[in-house]
């Protein structure tokens, strides 16, 4: 495929995933918890129990999925569920964007841990592994991107598909904690919300076209 398409298809996924990382929950609660405590350091010790949990993932649809993941029909199942979560989170993203959510206001917010840096680490994966809303996404959403860069090879998906997706992580969770960690508050709830209004919209006009997509590859699969 070209170039051009590539270029596509990891913007589209990059403004999924910044959509995803900038809604409120329980990692960000706890990169903005741990940043009170331990200044911008919390935010890669987060992100780097989070990414383990990540990288399973990936794992698991490298190798469990692959030969699945060939076939239309299966492809076209992904697309269109993964297009209805999409807009399901799309228009929870503009509600909270319409009510002012905040980062780290996140209901089930994650105890603060105590002592050393992997106490953080390990708080990380835990608050991603138990998290339902992040195997859903990535069972639905993640799954029907993964069959897109797949079809660029395996550098795009390590690059682009993980890498880049695990890059959003890192920074925001490193934002957050150094905003809280310098004493300067949260971040302009005003900007926040602009920012989370322009991904959920992005993020409903991207399920429309997963859910166009799924139903013609199980329209047309023999």
């Amino acid at each position: 495929m070209a170039a051009g398409d590539l270029l596509l298809v990891s913007l589209s996924w990059w403004a999924v995933s910044l959509s995803g990382v900038l809604m409120p929950g329980p990692v960000s609660a706890l990169a903005v918890s741990e940043g009170a405590r331990r200044g911008a350091a919390a935010g890669p010790l987060v992100t780097l129990g989070h990414a383990v949990a990540e990288v399973g993932m990936f794992a698991a649809l490298a190798l469990g999925t692959s030969r699945l993941l060939q076939q239309p029909v299966v492809v076209g199942a992904i697309g269109l569920v993964g297009g209805v979560v999409l807009a399901w989170m799309g228009w929870g993203i503009v509600q909270a964007a319409r009510q002012g959510a905040e980062a780290g206001a996140a209901p089930a917010a994650v105890p603060a841990p105590a002592g050393s840096g992997a106490a953080v680490v390990r708080a990380g994966l835990l608050a991603t592994v138990f998290n339902p809303y992040w195997l859903l996404w990535w069972a639905t959403v993640g799954a029907a991107y993964y069959v897109l860069f797949a079809r660029f090879g395996a550098p795009a998906l390590l690059a682009l598909f993980l890498v880049g997706h695990l890059a959003l992580d890192l920074g925001w969770c490193s934002v957050l904690a150094l905003v809280v960690g310098a004493g300067r508050g949260r971040i302009p709830p005003r900007a926040h919300r602009a920012l989370l209004g322009v991904c959920g919209v992005f993020v409903l006009a991207t399920s429309v076209y997963f859910a166009v997509s799924g139903v013609t590859l199980l329209w047309t699969a023999p």
